[in-house]
């Protein structure tokens, strides 16, 4: 891969990421249009961290605030008033104790079955049923009433189980929790933000492990290039897709996206031998 389609990939992982119709089955299906055919994720993983980049960025102030829940359970206020005290009085650390729980799935599924899913990046037809079903899943929001629930440990831990299901490419990791979350009367834009934060500690998981194998196999300067320059290209355009949803959704309008997913889908299936 060269640093121009390096780029080019980086530009789609940004517009992608956030816009929920997976942004790793379009990287899939990009790398097979553009004649790329390397085996392993790491181009994956490393542009998916330069849209997490975006996400801390927009999202700093909220992310102060998690850090300060955390560092609160040393105060005297968390020994005066227990564990459980300070969970029913303080927001933020339980969004903290939610996101930590909400992460476990995920973790779980991508260390126990990572050769499985490695080899599903590699099959651009796999992606294409799996974008299908995402089709379905954000179509089924056109009938969701809503009733605006606040986050719970059950259903933010059921939008969690659907990160888990979006490491599959063509499933939108955004479109199945936020979905979710709707499923189950979750504010919109409140889902919407539970779902980028979610993907903090998933990304940050994915690239350490993909960044130590990578050191320990000796990877050269020329790919390392291709790699920062993807980052770069997806930070930017994730940090421009990010507003565009948190609008759609607050509209209740996340099924639009549904025929596009269906489109690509089938013309994948039809045309991709």
């Amino acid at each position: 891969m060269d640093v121009g389609k390096a780029f080019l990939l980086g530009i789609v992982q940004g517009l992608t990421e956030f816009l929920p119709i997976s942004s790793s089955g379009h990287l899939v299906l990009g790398k097979h249009l553009l004649g790329l055919h390397e085996q392993g994720i790491e181009f994956e993983v490393f542009v998916h961290f330069g849209t997490l980049l975006a996400v801390l960025t927009i999202f700093s102030k909220d992310i102060g605030h998690l850090f300060k829940a955390f560092f609160g359970i040393f105060s005297a206020s968390f020994r005066e008033k227990g564990l459980r005290g300070y969970y029913q009085e303080n927001a933020d650390f339980r969004l903290l104790i939610f996101l930590v729980v909400a992460s476990v799935p995920a973790a779980i599924l991508g260390l126990s079955l990572q050769d499985q899913i490695e080899t599903a990046f590699s099959s651009p037809r796999f992606a294409c049923s799996m974008l299908i079903i995402t089709a379905v899943i954000l179509f089924l929001t056109r009938f969701v009433r809503k009733t605006g629930e606040s986050l719970t440990l059950r259903n933010t831990l059921m939008m969690g189980i659907a990160q888990a299901v979006a490491i599959l490419p063509g499933i939108s990791r955004s479109g199945a929790t936020i979905s979710t979350g709707l499923y189950q009367k979750v504010d919109g834009p409140e889902a919407a933000r539970f779902s980028f934060l979610l993907a903090v500690p998933a990304v940050l998981g994915a690239t350490a492990i993909k960044s130590v194998e990578l050191v320990e196999s000796g990877v050269g300067g020329d790919m390392f290039m291709q790699l920062a320059v993807g980052m770069i290209a997806a930070y930017i355009a994730g940090f421009l897709a990010i507003e565009s949803l948190l609008a759609i959704v607050g509209r209740g309008k996340l099924y639009w996206f549904a025929p596009y997913c269906l489109l690509v889908g089938v013309l994948g299936l039809i045309f991709i031998k």
